[in-house]
């Protein structure tokens, strides 16, 4: 009998402590996907079990699992960027598991956070003013092989001319909202992470310098927005945003197009404790078309291309829970034919950056960046016969530029009903144009002409909520000069000493306020209101380099003035049947006081000459139409309509200007898009721009027909992680007027081209 009890008490002392260990300890596990099915990596869950509190982040394949989880009960959440968060119980079985299963949503529209706006966080249903917020779907799923291109379904965005950076000369890609027109340099800010993207010298975008496989969204906020960004955010601001590595990923995308067009553009980064990293790179070439049509082309005619190579890189480093430290850089270079044997460009850039963001305990959130942009651009300049059977060279210029700045910026939410904001801007430009000009093979003169322009802002915005108003009330003030500024000339075909011309230093001061004011109406409709100022001071390029386009020579003006724009907006925003249909409408109105323009001063025959000058005033108003109809979670139609009546209302120095539309400024446009996104099995986009009559040049002389284009792709997933597509672009093949200058420049034809996507993890 004894025998048998000690037996009996090891077996007890054996399974008892067991039997304790599997009901006090159990295993937590399950899978995060979205409303496709594609798996969700590096989702953030957090487990809570009483007082036990635990957290983990899903792995390549979308499972997370918690062991020795004490409590038989207790919840799950789970939160991953770009989705909603949701929450779930969990009990465990008999076998001491439980089970969890995640499907995460994407955010409705106007639940959506932008940062442009203010400078800060909000809500996209909080923010007065006019924004459009592109998600990575939307611009994956655009058949646009380029940015630029990927944003024209924007109502209102619009650059220089209406042709895009595949085939541009770089200098006519500044880009305008809204119909404020354009003269080469962009009237709108466009930022990468924050940094501006726009040239030192001359204000157009390089639109390719950021990889495409890097965006994560695109922000464009119209309306003037020099209360927080200064000068160049006369008409808006466009943000492009980049991903931010949380795990180990990969995003690779190649295709092969028509005139023998290959493109790669691929992002990795990953993360490891506190540090963080990333690398992307894109890369282009494109044989391109002939602009000229057929029926004028001569022997010198020759197609407009475009090749270029970037890369971008970075890292940082986490301060604590709610601080971070970083450094990023990008080289860039490209070359172009820009439509005849003689006339070509290329540009070389490196920039880098580094900068850190912290909350400081209560005394609010501080951030910093400084910044260096230093770039060499290279242009040739040819007259072109009137038979378009020979040309001569009449103008080298090679521009080295630079632009060096920082920012500082203080934020403080104020309980939740009021954030207050700060911050100071200190920019500095440097650039010189060293031409060489020729008539007729000889070598007349070189001529160097620049300057430095240096600008100081300081800003504060106060963001509050008072009952049901949300009210923005937001001020800047910016002091620049330009000085250093000279340009000196020495006769190569003539005896002659080198004649020089010493500029005047210049200085200008601009206040420019903004109140914005959001009321809701109903649980399901808004109004909004604004009235801003704005300006625009004028570039080194527009004050100091003249250029030549075809036969049409415009010359630079250093006596120019800044743009200062008046401006208010009034819009309803509605939504319904569960957010899943979403409007909005926008009248706005903007008075610009002294705007440059190209203004023609003799024609001939063979020359069109024109100088940049500051016109009296012009007005640009009209209304923006948006909806977007979301049908299920992976079928969306939207369709958006502008219209912009843009005139000129007063020059004295040339009244026959005035009542004239502006240059480059149709008075409507209608984009429409239709998309099914399936990213584990079909995707489907279709898309229309109708862009109505504009005029070329300033004495409406030369008017530019409406056109109507269709784009398309389909794709299908092979396997985990593996697409493969076809797009078309201008799948109607319009050869629609894109310039006259005054000869006739046509658009692109069909453009198509299939390819391979890879995600890894799947679903990222």
């Amino acid at each position: 009998m004894k025998v048998f009890v000690r037996i009996a008490l090891l077996l007890l002392l054996i399974v008892i402590p067991g039997v304790v260990v599997a009901q006090a300890f159990r295993v937590v596990e399950g899978r995060v996907h979205d409303s496709t099915g594609a798996v969700i990596n590096g989702a953030h869950v957090f487990i809570h079990s009483g007082t036990f509190q635990a957290s983990t982040e899903t792995d390549a394949t979308g499972r997370f699992q918690f062991r020795d989880v004490p409590g038989a009960s207790g919840t799950l959440e789970v939160s991953a960027d770009g989705f909603d968060k949701a929450n779930q119980s969990w009990s465990v079985n008999s076998s001491g598991v439980a089970v969890a299963d995640f499907s995460l949503t994407l955010p409705t529209a106007n639940e959506r956070v932008i940062v442009s706006a203010t400078k800060t966080e909000m809500r996209l249903s909080e923010a007065p003013g006019s924004t459009v917020l592109l998600s990575q779907s939307d611009l994956a799923s655009t058949p646009a092989l380029t940015v630029d291109d990927a944003l024209r379904q924007v109502p209102g965005f619009s650059l220089f001319r209406r042709s895009g950076s595949r085939t541009a000369n770089p200098t006519s890609l500044g880009v305008s909202l809204r119909g404020l027109g354009a003269s080469g340099p962009s009237r709108a800010l466009v930022l990468d992470d924050g940094i501006p993207m726009t040239d030192p010298f001359g204000s157009w975008v390089y639109w390719d310098r950021i990889p495409r496989a890097e965006l994560a969204s695109a922000e464009i906020f119209r309306g003037g927005a020099s209360d927080l960004y200064g000068s160049s955010a006369l008409g808006g601001v466009i943000q492009l945003l980049s991903r931010q590595p949380s795990v180990p990923a990969f995003t690779l995308e190649m295709s092969y197009g028509n005139e023998q067009t290959p493109s790669l553009s691929a992002w990795a980064g990953t993360k490891i404790g506190p540090w963080d990293m990333y690398a992307a790179t894109d890369m282009f070439r494109s044989d391109g078309y002939i602009i000229v049509p057929s029926g004028i082309r001569g022997s010198v005619d020759t197609p407009a291309n475009e090749r270029h190579g970037t890369l971008d890189f970075g890292g940082g480093h986490q301060l604590g829970s709610d601080g971070r430290i970083f450094i990023r850089g990008n080289l860039f270079d490209e070359a172009r034919h820009n439509g005849t044997f003689l006339q070509t460009n290329d540009t070389h850039i490196a920039e880098g950056a580094a900068g850190f963001e912290k909350q400081i305990g209560s005394a609010g959130s501080f951030s910093a960046l400084v910044f260096q942009d230093v770039q060499s651009y290279n242009q040739t300049f040819s007259s072109v016969a009137a038979d378009r059977n020979s040309e001569s060279l009449v103008n080298l210029q090679h521009v080295p530029a630079q632009k060096t700045g920082g920012n500082v910026q203080w934020t403080r939410a104020l309980g939740s009903r009021q954030t207050l904001l700060a911050g100071a801007e200190l920019n500095e430009t440097l650039g010189w144009s060293d031409e060489q000009t020729f008539n007729s093979g000889t070598h007349l003169a070189n001529t160097i002409a620049g300057g430095r322009q240096r600008t100081l802002g300081v800003f504060g915005e106060d963001i509050f909520r008072i009952d049901r108003w949300t009210v923005i009330l937001g001020a800047r003030i910016d002091h620049w000069q330009n000085f250093d500024a000279a340009s000196f000339r020495t006769p190569i075909s003539t005896a002659g000493p080198t004649s020089a011309n010493i500029f005047p230093d210049q200085t200008e001061t601009a206040f420019n306020p903004r109140l914005s004011v959001l009321r809701p109406i109903t649980n399901n409709v808004s109004a909004t209101a604004s009235v801003y100022r704005a300006f625009r001071a004028p570039t080194l390029n527009e004050l100091y380099r003249g250029f030549r386009l075809g036969n049409v020579s415009t010359l630079a003006n250093s006596a120019l003035v800044a743009e200062r724009l008046t401006g208010a907006e009034a819009g309803l925003n509605a939504s319904g049947f569960d957010h899943k249909l979403d409007l909005r409408g926008t009248f706005f109105w903007s008075d610009i006081v002294d705007p440059v323009s190209n203004v023609t001063l003799s024609t001939t025959p063979t020359l069109i000459t024109r100088q940049r000058q500051n016109l009296g005033r012009t007005r640009s108003r009209g209304v923006e139409l948006e909806g977007v109809a979301h049908l299920n979670s992976r079928m969306e139609f939207s369709a958006g309509y502008d219209f912009t009546g843009a005139t000129v209302l007063n020059f004295p120095a040339n009244t026959g200007l005035e009542g004239l539309e502006i240059p480059q400024v149709p008075r409507n446009q209608f984009t429409w898009t239709a998309r099914y996104w399936n990213p584990s099995s079909w995707m489907a986009s279709v898309q229309g721009r109708f862009v109505g009559v504009q005029f070329d040049d300033d004495q409406n002389q030369l008017p530019l027909a409406r056109y109507y284009t269709m784009d398309l792709t389909i794709g299908r997933s092979l396997t985990h992680g593996v697409q493969i597509f076809g797009a078309a672009e201008n799948l109607l093949n319009q050869r629609y007027e894109i310039a006259r200058t005054p000869t006739p420049n046509i658009g692109p034809p069909i453009l198509v081209r299939i390819g391979l996507r890879y995600n890894f993890p799947e679903g990222k």
